[in-house]
């Protein structure tokens, strides 16, 4: 039984100590969200409603402590738990005097974890947050639904609508669910919403990036491993499949797993039995499964990438999750949602967007998806004072995207469209910077297609989302 609510965020980058910390709260009853980088953990922050966070000082990407500084912040009420090596005592106080809740140094076991875990939530239960503070929740559904999967959504497209009808009826099953979609249009957050309107609500929600982890790593994270079967497995570990027994196991970019192990997920879903490394007796477990990937699938069972039987035993109720610029309208109540909860965050009066802004959001195509609309009014919201938002306060970057983006897909007369290109020879290639000939293929292949950047995609065997970041990119040099 779940025992704290709103759930974890623990921000680690090692894999194997952030399953080992995720299986420790589970099985304690709590529901955690995970993030290996500073980037990640800022965007679980916006999108759920953490109280307690669990954060490593040591990042890839940012500082640890100047990501706490941030968070508390944006949420004064957060309680921070940071982690730190024997060796960064003196930073671990630096952090208490910056705010945090407690510190941890590791090694530390499971009760002293356990215990700091108890005590967050114990003193934010005596100082709890003013609710209208909480972060913005952006996996969008429509009408009226049951909950928890109908509070907090935003979004009335049709489209979402068919998308929230799908997720209630099937989390009522065990059926596999295969997700699908871009980057940043929400698989997680649909698997979530999977998760808690099932029957395992109350059990754990383990979710596994495939392509995070190193392929000679993914087999110990999936079943788990037994003490001195490999260099540096000092002690037995449960792999992710045991620690989501009686809830939900998350597979994230399950494309992107290696053959070898493909064969020993396959066997799982057929036996539901695990065995870990090093392991002689196999261990049954009660698992649900759900993936993602925002891969063609097809695409990839078709050259070779993922195997055939697996995907026709996952593929089983399929949900794609659109684009953002495929919702129409969608886009215009996110972006005033949250025009809305930043300038309250920053103390600050917006009026909603101009008839001019709803204009071009709406023909943007936003390969970043809702976590592109959210970076840019919240630039909007911390660089302006207020007032109606008018295209004179959006970032230079989203302009210039906008223009361009509008050229190559403006329609046109056959006379007036510029002629095509000559075609690329290998001699003109010879002696360019790798760089150069990417994008000269890349645009030669838009000409050839009257700019039709998902016809290109499918010429280049790329998403259409990989396309546009190029584009955007190209236009900010």
């Amino acid at each position: 039984m779940t025992i704290a609510s709103p759930p974890i965020l623990l921000i680690e980058d090692t894999p194997s100590l952030q399953l080992l910390y995720r299986a420790a709260l589970t099985k304690a009853g709590y529901a955690v969200l995970t993030a290996g980088s500073a980037a990640e953990g800022l965007e679980l922050l916006l999108e759920a409603t953490p109280q307690v966070i669990l954060l490593d000082l040591v990042l890839p990407d940012r500082d640890g402590l100047d990501l706490m500084r941030e968070m508390l912040q944006l949420h004064p009420g957060l309680h921070v738990v940071v982690m730190t090596a024997h060796g960064s005592i003196n930073k671990a106080v630096e952090a208490m005097r910056a705010g945090a809740h407690e510190f941890l140094v590791k090694p530390f076991d499971e009760v002293r974890l356990l215990n700091v875990v108890a005590d967050a939530y114990k003193t934010a239960a005596a100082t709890p947050r003013d609710t209208a503070t909480a972060p913005l929740i952006v996996l969008p559904a429509a009408g009226p639904a049951p909950a928890p999967i109908g509070s907090g959504f935003i979004g009335s497209s049709q489209a979402m609508a068919a998308i929230h009808a799908t997720i209630v009826s099937v989390a009522r099953s065990m059926a596999t669910v295969f997700i699908t979609g871009e980057s940043g249009t929400g698989k997680e957050l649909c698997a979530l919403a999977v998760h808690s309107n099932s029957p395992r609500a109350n059990g754990p929600f383990i979710a596994l990036n495939c392509g995070a982890i190193p392929q000679d790593l993914l087999e110990s994270e999936v079943f788990g491993h037994m003490k001195g079967s490999f260099t540096g497995a000092i002690s037995d570990k449960p792999g992710a499949a045991t620690a989501a027994d009686g809830g939900t196991l998350f597979l994230d970019e399950v494309c992107e797993m290696a053959p070898a192990l493909q064969t020993k997920l396959l066997r799982f879903l057929q036996t539901s039995t695990v065995v870990p490394v090093g392991a002689t007796r196999p261990k049954k477990v009660n698992v649900r499964i759900v993936c993602a990937t925002n891969r063609d699938p097809m695409e990839a069972v078709r050259r070779g990438l993922f195997r055939e039987d697996l995907f026709y035993r996952l593929f089983v109720v399929p949900i794609h999750m659109p684009p953002l610029r495929e919702r129409g309208d969608d886009v215009i109540e996110i972006a005033e949602t949250a025009l809305a909860r930043f300038a309250q965050e920053e103390g600050k009066q917006f009026d909603g967007l101009s008839p001019e802004v709803r204009a071009l959001f709406r023909r943007m195509p936003w390969p970043g998806n809702v976590r592109q609309v959210l970076n840019v009014i919240r630039n909007v919201a911390v660089l302006n004072e207020g007032g109606v938002l008018t295209s004179a306060m959006l970032p230079a970057s989203l302009l210039q995207q906008a223009q361009d983006l509008l050229i190559a897909h403006r329609p046109s007369h056959p006379s007036e469209r510029p002629s095509q290109p000559e075609p690329l020879g290998l001699d003109s290639l010879l002696g360019r910077p790798l760089a150069e000939i990417e994008r000269l293929v890349i645009e030669a292949t838009l000409a050839q297609h009257n700019g039709s950047v998902p016809k290109a995609a499918r010429v280049l065997e790329l998403s259409p989302s990989t396309l546009y970041r190029k584009i955007e990119a190209w236009a900010q040099r």
